[in-house]
């Protein structure tokens, strides 16, 4: 599984650095590095949505608070 985080100025102000280590804790946590791929991107297009995350090509809008449960409905169900 392939999961992008946009890391562009108008996400970054929104939050995309917790996002980004919040979704590497969780992975971590739930032992599926070898099975999820995190990476970065820059804009996405889609500023006004909040951060921006692809999980396979599939757009999705998280925020910091909001991360854990994207992570438990997003990821770790589609495992």
């Amino acid at each position: 599984m392939k999961v992008t985080v946009c890391i562009g100025s108008s996400c970054h102000i929104k939050g995309s650095r917790q996002v980004v280590e919040s979704l590497q804790e969780l992975i971590a946590k739930n032992g599926l590095g070898d099975r999820v791929e995190l990476g970065g991107t820059f804009c996405m297009g889609r500023c006004k949505d909040g951060v921006s995350v692809t999980v396979d090509g599939v757009f999705h809008s998280v925020s910091p608070e909001t991360v854990e449960e994207f992570f438990n409905d997003e990821i770790k169900a589609k495992i």
